[in-house]
């Protein structure tokens, strides 16, 4: 019980502090209680997002790379919530004529030649159903080439000056579509580029889009740079949430290898990563990282396997290998945030067709169990 001074003037004071500190206590607790931004991710939290310390268990971005379908029910994710995997990452594409073409053409609705499941309206309700399920959204655009100067996103590259402002503009609506999207439909994070290697180097541009996004969206970025050193080129790091790489690094040149050469083989890749955390104070998520089910899974990650070969022999062992000796060097890494693994169909059956089955999914594998183990933990 507090005790005031007996004399009238200071009992008034005292009384007057005690009504203030009361007034402040108040305010305090009514601004804790105030509702969370509803666009922004209950996990990973905006402070964990821009973090570099240990994450909790429950701000890892424990993700799979969702293949768009023609439909999505909500029995296509229960085997998500088995695998106690909380991010899908979905990906809707661009098109480009050729890698030196400065127009991009956007499919925004599904149509003969296009899923559904990466329609506007189909990553909107792909989204809502995830939610529903505890699941939250990482919307990762691509870019697809069709024509000549290359096939891969990192082929991209203008001949002139006046060709890459039409680009950067052409490019910068695409994403503020999809930035603008994600922001109507509460998905909890965006990445605005994937593997545009020769693009990275024009920082103003980037810089510009970046501002551009954030004034439309307002949760997390980050971008998805591939493993080749596009990472280390990267100068805006600083203006995104996450560092965002596409782990695909080779780790062996021989078929079949032990996990032990695989761990030996991973300490120089998590050395560049780590200079380069350490650079921009930024946590780092692996935006794709995944391997097939064939015998030369660490070699070259990223070649698909070869489908005119079946039939073949899935090994399933290596493929399971390689998950380990990932997790096992990326996952107690302090400053780092997570992993979407490629690739995820929605509704793969057990005996679902062959060449499924030497792809890169984990699904009904036992790399998909190692997966799951590390999610849990």
């Amino acid at each position: 019980m507090a005790v005031f001074p007996s004399s009238p003037r200071w009992s008034w004071l005292w009384l007057g502090l005690a009504a203030l500190a009361l007034l402040a206590a108040l305010g305090l607790a009514r601004r804790s209680a105030q509702p969370a931004d509803p666009h922004l991710p209950a996990s990973p939290s905006r402070s964990a997002v821009a973090s570099a310390m240990p994450a909790r268990p429950e701000d890892r971005l424990k993700g799979v790379n969702w293949v768009g379908a023609d439909s999505v029910a909500s029995q296509d994710l229960e085997p998500l919530v088995r695998a106690h995997v909380n991010w899908i990452a979905q990906t809707p594409f661009g098109w480009q004529a050729g890698a030196a073409s400065p127009e991009i053409r956007m499919h925004t609705g599904a149509g003969s030649r296009h899923y559904w499941g990466e329609s506007d309206r189909g990553l909107v309700r792909t989204a809502q159903q995830a939610r529903q399920r505890g699941i939250h959204t990482l919307l990762k655009p691509h870019l697809w080439l069709r024509g000549p100067g290359g096939t891969w996103p990192g082929d991209i590259s203008m001949t002139n000056e006046a060709d890459w402002q039409t680009w950067f503009a052409a490019y910068t609506t695409f994403i503020v579509h999809y930035a603008e999207l994600a922001e109507a439909n509460g998905m909890e994070a965006l990445c605005i580029g994937t593997e545009l290697e020769k693009t990275v180097g024009h920082e103003t541009e980037w810089r510009a889009l970046i501002g551009r996004v954030r004034q439309v969206y307002h949760g997390p970025l980050t971008y998805a740079a591939n493993w080749s050193g596009e990472f280390e080129q990267v100068k805006f790091w600083d203006a995104l949430d996450y560092i965002g790489v596409q782990a695909y690094f080779p780790l062996s040149t021989s078929e079949r290898p032990a996990k032990a050469a695989l761990l030996k083989a991973w300490r120089e890749p998590l050395a560049r990563i780590a200079s380069v955390q350490k650079r921009y104070g930024k946590p780092v998520l692996f935006t794709e990282a995944g391997y097939k089910t064939t015998p030369d899974a660490a070699i070259q990650p990223w070649v698909w396997p070869d489908r005119n070969a079946l039939p073949a022999t899935p090994d399933e062992t290596t493929q399971r290998v390689c998950y380990e000796a990932m997790f096992e060097t990326f996952w107690p890494q302090p400053w780092f945030r997570g992993i979407f693994i490629w690739k995820w169909y929605p509704g793969l059956q057990l005996n679902g067709p062959a060449h499924r089955h030497l792809d890169f999914t984990p699904q009904h594998k036992p790399a998909e169990q190692v997966m799951a183990q590390w999610y849990g933990r």
